[in-house]
Order: C-alpha cells, then sequence, then structure tokens
C-alpha cells in the first residue's frame, strides 16, 4: 500500500479538482436503457435504467463522477414523477427498473415525499424496482415507500471498500458500522439489498485491490445483502485524475476484475455482478479483449464460471 500521509482529501479539494459540468434538461432524465440481468429467480429479462435529472448528491465521495449530469438545485416536485413517465414510455414490456438519481433516492432534498405515491402509481406494472441510497438516508421513507408500492423494493447502497486506509480517504461519511445497521434494517422490514464493491481504489496495488475487494463482497454478504457489483475504479472526475498523476491511483486490469467477480460467484451466498462499461478503459491488449467482456457478460448473466481466456497477454502480466 503507498504512503498517504500527504493527502488531504477533504469537499474543498475535490469540489476544486473538477471540469465543468453537463447541462442536462431538469424535465427530462439525462440517460435511459435497457439492459439484460439475471434476476433473483435466475432468470435472464430485460432490466430498464433511468438515470433521473436532480441536483447534486450532498455527498462528494472521492470516486464520484455523477455530479457532471447533475442541476444547480433540486428540481421541482412533480418533476421526478414526469421523468420516469417519460422514460418508460421508451421501454415498454420492461419488468424490472433502476432508477439512479445521481444521489440518494430517500434524500428528501432530491426527491419529496410527495412525489412517492405518483412514481409508485407509474411502477405498479413491474415486478422489481431498485433504487440507490447512502446509508444515512435509510429509514421509516424507505419503509413507506415501499408500501405505497406493487413491484419488489430493493435498495442498492455503496460499502465501496472494507478496507481502513481507504475509508478514511474517500469522503464518504460513513462506517462500516453505519452500512451493516442499514442493511439490517432494511431486511428486517423485508426490504432486499445490493451492495457497490470498488475493485481498486487508490492507495491499493492491483494484488491489494483483488483481496480487498474479495473482502468486500465477503462482507457485505456476511452483512446480509443479496447481492454485490463489483466497479471497476476509472480516473475523469477531476479528483482521480490528480490521485493518478501523484501515483496514488492507477485503474485496475480487466484480469483482476474476471478474479474478482469469480471469486464472488464461488462464493454461492448471492448474485455477484460486473460493472461492464467501457471495460476498453481497463485492458492493454487488443487481442482478448471482446473475448475478456464476452465471458465477464456471460458470468453476469449465468452466475458460472466459463473456461478462461487463453491469450498471450496472461503470461506477459503473471
Amino acid at each position: 500500500m503507498n504512503e498517504n500521509s500527504d493527502l488531504k482529501i477533504n469537499d474543498k479539494w475535490i469540489l476544486s479538482a473538477r471540469g465543468k459540468k453537463n447541462h442536462p434538461d431538469p424535465d427530462r432524465p439525462y440517460g435511459w436503457l435497457i439492459e439484460k440481468e439475471r434476476t433473483i429467480s435466475g432468470s435472464v429479462e430485460d432490466t430498464g435504467i433511468i438515470f433521473l435529472t436532480n441536483r447534486e448528491c450532498p455527498f462528494h465521495c472521492l470516486m464520484c463522477d455523477l455530479w457532471k449530469n447533475t442541476t444547480d438545485r433540486a428540481v421541482e416536485t412533480g418533476t421526478i414523477p414526469a421523468q420516469i413517465r417519460f422514460a418508460l414510455q421508451k421501454m415498454p414490456g420492461i419488468r424490472h427498473l433502476k432508477l439512479y438519481n445521481s444521489g440518494s433516492f430517500f434524500d428528501t432534498g432530491a426527491i419529496p415525499e410527495e412525489d412517492y405515491s405518483d412514481i409508485a402509481s407509474l411502477l405498479k406494472n413491474l415486478e422489481t424496482v431498485i433504487v440507490e441510497s447512502h446509508p444515512r438516508f435509510i429509514g421509516e421513507r424507505c419503509i413507506s415507500f415501499r408500501n405505497m408500492l406493487v413491484p419488489e423494493l430493493q435498495i442498492a447502497i455503496g460499502l465501496e471498500t472494507v478496507n481502513p486506509d481507504v475509508i478514511k480517504i474517500m469522503n464518504k461519511k460513513m462506517t462500516l458500522e453505519n452500512f451493516t445497521k442499514s442493511v439490517a434494517f432494511l431486511t428486517k422490514n423485508g426490504i432486499s439489498t445490493r451492495a457497490f464493491i470498488l475493485l481498486r481504489p487508490p492507495l491499493l496495488t492491483e494484488s491489494e485491490g483483488i483481496r480487498w475487494a474479495e473482502q468486500s463482497i465477503t462482507f457485505a454478504f456476511e452483512s446480509g445483502v443479496e447481492c454485490c457489483t463489483v466497479i471497476p475504479v476509472r480516473s475523469g472526475n477531476g479528483a482521480m485524475d490528480q490521485l493518478l498523476k501523484k501515483g496514488y491511483f492507477n485503474p485496475p486490469d480487466i484480469r483482476s476484475l474476471e478474479k474478482v467477480l469469480e471469486f464472488g460467484l464461488r462464493l454461492k451466498t448471492g448474485r455477484v455482478f460486473a460493472d461492464v462499461w467501457d471495460l476498453a478503459l481497463f485492458s492493454d491488449c487488443e487481442i482478448c479483449l471482446e473475448k475478456r467482456v464476452a465471458r465477464l457478460t456471460e458470468m453476469n448473466l449465468y452466475q458460472t464460471i466459463p473456461a478462461p481466456v487463453s491469450c498471450e497477454c496472461n503470461e506477459n502480466n503473471s
């Protein structure tokens, strides 16, 4: 692990390292798509994702780049239901939906409680709804929203890592105890959870990145989550670029993502996914990239471990 005595990471530093934001239309989600995902029942089905346009999250986490598509202030009451209605018309027939709002769904500074009933009404024909939340917003509002829903609610929480040194510099303003208490509260009230796990955050070597991601998956499942998603850490948000220049961070290798996903699947404790967005960023071998992406996608969808990819780069990086 790298020495980090001179790292002074806080809100001010993270904000000062940023570039310019985009200017999304506050009356429209800034993105939507449909992806295949393995459901908890074991089938592979279409899952819609709506990227809601709203104000920035109040927590300025070190690795976050979601601020790029946020408004300068919270959108008005009724705007979020209108965004959801618009996007759902673009993805007819889906049965599962992820609502991502560049922050926490249960932050009333972003999504007012007055919108919950309208949102629930729009989602009545679905089977599953997944939203994100920081542990500080986990509480009775989650139960209130769940009670309005016809589909099953799942809440995703960013665990990120259980490495104590890395947690200190993430600026996430949460502890492992906050995470476990949130999961326990939701589980007690019949709401399933999934965790986001980071692969090779700052301060870690490649091998350390693998080991701590594996330990974080184990911790998440022991805490009671149903599903884990492993996200390789990238630069591009300003702060991470600064750490890259100073030698405190390097993006992980795609082969490491394969190893961590294999580890999670072998646990057979719950679903484990790898984030496969823009994986070319994590590969230095054009020969096998397409095969590795296909292998990771297969593992995501079928939760099995296919034969490893054969390539000369395996020997060059062993």
